[in-house]
């Protein structure tokens, strides 16, 4: 019940996002905004790719014309190859899931600086959960002995350390359940609802999106678990990087309009939503907490 997080850097799409209605020439290299004349931002796969990438594509287009850089939208293959990216200096800023900003903290000193925000201004959060048949016979996670349960990726907050937390907290052991990851929150949802697994976790995030689209309906089934809140995915700069270029992309990132990165909002749940928000490491201080708790290090990305 308890894999190695895993190994390996695949960036398995990268999009070079050129400047729409901005300046026709970008900043020279080793300028303040662009030292190096790109900027690499990862971007982890929390949603299906034929959504989160022109989501990603709205962002990363009006960053590079804030600031006058030529930003390189990359979604990596899974949460881990996103931590050793930057780890590598491959990327200078990331959207994070939270638990995955914990590692990159530890692996590349990456600093948290903003997140995803209500139209009133708040931080946005998010709910793990494990969902059922509404036929089916459990009814709490204790019942979850001796069945599949779908995760939906090694490293995943939602989709693998908290549900795998609540099995523990439930007094089951590792093997106790017969545990599958998926390899996403689509692909865990789709288990479910094919029928393949006796149990799913599906967060609030691909709940809402789900239901959207039409391919999950929520009266066939019903939630059995679910988490306290969760701070929404943080962007996070790499650690070694100048303390100006730092500041120029933070503040960039915070003045943005809310319509820039509403549609990776609106892939959080964050509905309606609004501008960027500053965080800290502070903010996400519970995620250091629960990978602690579940014995997790910076050794489990390698």
């Amino acid at each position: 019940m308890r894999p190695r997080l895993l190994a390996g850097l695949v960036l398995a799409t990268t999009l070079t996002l050129t400047a729409c209605g901005g300046p026709s020439e970008p900043a020279a290299a080793g300028s303040v905004t662009c030292p190096d004349g790109k900027i690499r931002m990862g971007v982890s796969p929390f949603e299906d790719p034929a959504k989160l990438i022109p989501a990603a594509e709205v962002l990363g287009d009006a960053l590079e014309r804030r600031l006058n850089c030529p930003v390189d939208v990359q979604i990596t293959e899974d949460y881990s190859s996103e931590v050793l990216a930057m780890r590598n200096d491959q990327l200078e800023l990331g959207i994070f899931g939270p638990l995955g900003y914990v590692f990159a903290e530890q692996r590349a000193d990456a600093e948290a600086v903003a997140s995803f925000g209500t139209a009133d201004g708040e931080l946005a959060s998010y709910t793990a959960g494990i969902w059922v048949p509404r036929d089916s016979d459990i009814t709490d996670v204790t019942q979850l002995r001796g069945r599949d349960l779908a995760l939906g990726a090694v490293g995943s907050t939602s989709g693998d350390a908290l549900p795998r937390q609540a099995l523990l907290d439930a007094g089951l052991a590792e093997g106790d359940v017969r545990v599958d990851y998926a390899g996403g929150h689509p692909e865990a949802l789709l288990a479910l609802t094919n029928g393949h697994v006796d149990a799913a976790q599906i967060n609030s995030q691909q709940l809402a999106s789900a239901t959207e689209s039409g391919t999950f309906d929520p009266a066939k089934f019903r939630q059995v678990w679910t988490s306290a809140p969760i701070p929404t995915d943080p962007i996070a700069l790499r650690g070694n990087l100048e303390p100006e270029f730092k500041a120029a992309v933070t503040d960039a990132l915070l003045n943005l309009d809310a319509q820039a990165v509403g549609e990776v909002g609106a892939l959080l749940d964050v509905t309606p939503p609004g501008r960027l928000v500053p965080v800290t490491h502070d903010t996400y201080a519970p995620l250091v907490e629960l990978a602690a708790k579940l014995g997790l290090t910076e050794e489990d990305v390698e």
